[in-house]
């Protein structure tokens, strides 16, 4: 891959995990950017311990040689709430824009269940024809938002939310504009499908639209226990369901290839939301970067 092209970033939730604070409590901020440039990336998330002052953050980041390339943004239209929806969207987008990220992740949070003690797989939502044209026309208004600033919104497909399988994908990306893009994130889609060709499908119809990605890896057996026994999402996170790339099911050669092809340029960023406690965030981090630097020569 183009090092010009393409950066390298991971997300701090390997660290500190904003759904399940409680796992990572112990990691400071100071700890987890500085073990993040160690390992070799440059680029970060936003995490819940991270300074909100962009002067403060910009400069405890650039002292390690660490840029912030994106930020998780909730959105609520299919519950009918646009305008506070739009009213956070814009604060979030200049903060991001003072930070000299490119990119917003977005997550359509109505009614999701991935915060809440309910089986991921029987009782995830499902939208209504109505609310789906709600949700399209909210991200076609956050797509000329964020071009305002030079920016680009990308819809992140998601576990226990109503836009989680292919098909969910599928209809988001055909009901909405071309200036509203996918996040591409491969452990969401193989847990939601279980296959290696579902993953490969995704990536192949939506590359040319695809303005983030995010690198995470599935354990098989985790996921498979998790719909044996009706678990949670977040279950399903402690007991180790993610994992960093390389390190699970999934085959990550055909991807890079794929993003390879299409000349991709931006973020790739890794993102294994693991209990700390029994994942080592740096020496999984330090593993990471090795297999994407032998994958992609990165």
């Amino acid at each position: 891959m183009d090092k010009n092209k393409v950066k390298l970033g991971i997300a701090p939730i390997a660290w500190t995990n904003d759904d399940l604070p409680e796992l990572g409590a112990e990691n400071t901020f100071e700890q987890c950017v500085s073990e993040m440039a160690l390992a070799g990336f440059t680029g970060s998330e936003v995490g819940n311990k991270y300074p909100t002052d962009p002067e403060e953050l910009k400069s405890k980041l650039e002292s390690r040689g660490i840029q912030i390339c994106n930020a998780w943004f909730s959105t609520f239209f299919a519950e009918g709430k646009k305008e506070k929806t739009i009213e956070k969207f814009i604060e979030h987008r200049d903060f991001l824009a003072e930070m000299g990220a490119e990119v917003i992740g977005c997550s359509e949070q109505s009614y999701s269940i991935q915060g809440l003690d309910k089986a991921i797989f029987e009782e995830k939502p499902e939208f209504s024809q109505e609310e789906w044209e709600k949700i399209a026309e909210g991200y076609n208004q956050l797509a000329e938002l964020a071009a305002e600033k030079g920016m680009k919104v990308s819809l992140h497909h998601h576990m226990g939310t109503g836009v989680q399988t292919p098909a969910e994908v599928d209809k988001f990306m055909e009901m909405t504009n071309d200036d509203v893009y996918l996040l591409f994130d491969s452990g969401h889609i193989y847990y939601s499908e279980g296959t290696q060709a579902a993953v490969e499908n995704l990536l192949k119809k939506y590359v040319d639209q695809i303005a983030h990605v995010h690198l995470k890896d599935v354990r098989d057996e985790v996921v498979k226990e998790v719909k044996e026994k009706g678990l949670s999402f977040l279950d399903g996170v402690k007991m180790g369901a993610f994992t960093i790339p390389g390190d699970g099911a999934i085959k990550f050669e055909p991807l890079f290839e794929t993003l390879e092809e299409a000349g991709y340029e931006g973020w790739m960023v890794v993102e294994a939301e693991q209990d700390p406690a029994k994942a080592n965030p740096f020496e999984y981090a330090v593993q990471a970067r090795e297999f994407i630097k032998e994958k992609t020569g990165l």
